[in-house]
């Protein structure tokens, strides 16, 4: 069976509006997310903490994100899956394996970034770049291995001139998307996307990174056309399960009254249930 995850994507963002990807990082945070939001992004950062409980600063192996890809997909066969790749995991032959892998395992699109290891997270210190030309020689390899995949390309750096040539440069390759990471302000967002032209602009939201807090209204009037909330799930959990072991400890044990709105067994059930047979 043909399928065209990656077109479905492409037609969705040529919509109106600016369309929010939520970012997960394992099943349960998936499945939760999915009854909110149709596009999920898979985040590095997310898998790096859940999977091997380690920061975001290239320990991620490609096998693990394309089996992770996999089950995602079994489960969510009409939601958009948009992967994070870091780096394409080394040189332009391994990026370019490990998209066809993703595509055969039900990915919609990837967003391949510009650092050089050690790599970091997006909005961390310490980011180092590849020169332009050996990216591009990456991004084209991406480009010239993927079938309908989507492609996101994703420049780390912090110059605000080096800012927008990449992301002209970015765009002239052919990516379906470009992303520039860890912007600090509307004024200067304002700039890629006059220097992009005609492709679709995305927009990282991440709690506690550089750049400002801005509505999806707000993002829509400055012509992003997607955002992706990296770790709100990520993070409302750490929250969630350090407020409900301080109570429990606080409690001498003993668990809460059952409530109407409580996650107990049943619900918990209930939801996963779904994903037997979406």
């Amino acid at each position: 069976m043909v399928r065209h995850y990656g077109s479905t994507l492409r037609e969705s963002l040529a919509g109106p509006g600016t369309t929010p990807l939520i970012g997960v990082y394992d099943m349960y945070s998936a499945s939760v997310a999915a009854g909110h939001h149709d596009a999920l992004f898979v985040s590095g950062f997310g898998f790096a903490a859940s999977y091997y409980g380690l920061p975001d600063v290239g320990f991620i192996a490609w096998p693990d994100m394309v089996a992770f890809t996999e089950r995602l997909r079994s489960a969510f066969p009409r939601h958009h899956l948009l992967v994070d790749i870091d780096d394409g995991y080394g040189d332009p032959e391994v990026a370019a394996h490990v998209v066809r892998r993703l595509e055969g395992a039900g990915a919609s699109g990837v967003v391949l970034e510009d650092q050089r290891r050690p790599r970091r997270c997006g909005h961390a210190d310490g980011k180092q770049i590849l020169p332009l030309p050996q990216y591009l020689a990456k991004l084209r390899r991406v480009l010239d291995a993927r079938g309908d995949l989507f492609v996101v390309a994703r420049t780390d750096a912090t110059e605000e001139p080096e800012m927008l040539l990449r992301a002209r440069q970015l765009a002239a390759a052919g990516a379906d998307m470009v992303l520039v990471d860890g912007v600090r302000s509307t004024a200067q967002l304002k700039l890629i996307r006059e220097a992009v032209g005609d492709t679709p602009l995305l927009f990282n939201q991440i709690e506690g990174g550089r750049s400002p807090r801005l509505s999806l209204t707000e993002l829509d009037g400055l012509g992003v056309a997607a955002a992706v909330y990296s770790t709100p799930c990520l993070f409302a959990a750490h929250r969630a399960i350090d407020a409900a072991l301080g109570e429990l400890l606080s409690r001498d044990g003993l668990l809460p009254e059952p409530s109407p709105n409580a996650v107990g067994v049943a619900r918990s059930t209930e939801l996963l249930a779904r994903n037997l047979a979406p």
